[in-house]
């Protein structure tokens, strides 16, 4: 059976280009906070930090690191809540 528009999870983008550790992940941290479960947030980040600590932080908060991707000099960090 296909799923319907609301049967997907909500998907948000936050951009943090020019954002430093810990201070990314804290602005994550209050968005993920504020989803419903299930729910993805897609960080895009250019400090080489975040690839390592975002990802550590967000499971240590019960949250699923569904991906990250690198794309010229930033990445792409895929979190579910």
């Amino acid at each position: 059976m296909p799923r319907s528009a609301r049967d997907s999870p909500e998907v948000e983008e936050m951009i943090l280009r020019g954002v430093r550790c810990p201070l990314n992940w804290a602005r994550a941290k209050v968005r993920l906070e504020e989803m419903g479960v299930g729910a993805r947030l897609i960080l895009i980040v250019d400090d080489p930090r975040a690839v390592r600590d975002i990802p550590r932080a967000a499971e240590a908060h019960g949250h699923a690191v569904l991906g990250i991707t690198e794309l010229s000099g930033e990445w792409r960090i895929e979190i579910e809540r």
